[in-house]
């Protein structure tokens, strides 16, 4: 007989993990639903950005909370080389939200227009499928403050 309650209560637990995992599932699908892709508004300050390699523009304002205010733009590529040749900004970019959340992009930056473009590919963390296309707008009048227009999604 007691082989036979064991037997009722495993298949009971095994019964509510499946439930309670499903249940869990689900939630969490609901709750981050609403920032899965939408618009994306915000500044970035780039008082730190010297054209080096690992200097970094700071989100100022942002209405995407998976980017917070404090993110950085970290640069990786040296532009000093090449501005006065070119008159873009290109470089890989790195977005950091401080907190172990990274996504992996390209920004171009047109120096003599001050507009540009980012776009973001993937992530890690909460970043983790991130995609975006980022207009940016550097006007002279507002340097370093740039603002960031564009769209984004999480697959």
């Amino acid at each position: 007989m007691f082989k036979g309650i064991s037997r009722f209560v495993v298949i009971g637990l095994i019964a509510g993990a499946a439930v309670l995992t499903l249940s869990l599932s689900m939630g969490v699908a609901s709750v981050s639903a609403s920032e899965q892709s939408g618009s994306f508004r915000g500044t970035k300050d780039c008082t730190a950005y010297h054209l080096r390699a690992a200097d970094s523009c700071e989100i100022a304002t942002s209405n995407l909370a998976k980017i917070p205010v404090g993110s950085k733009f970290f640069y990786m590529t040296d532009q000093l080389a090449t501005i006065g040749i070119t008159n873009f900004i290109d470089s890989n970019v790195v977005l950091d939200d401080g907190h172990g959340n990274r996504a992996v992009g390209r920004c171009t930056l047109d120096v003599v227009t001050n507009l540009g473009l980012c776009t973001f590919s993937d992530g890690t963390g909460e970043l983790k499928g991130f995609e975006a296309r980022i207009n940016v707008s550097c006007p002279p009048a507002n340097a370093p403050v740039c603002g960031l227009r564009g769209t984004y999604s999480f697959e």
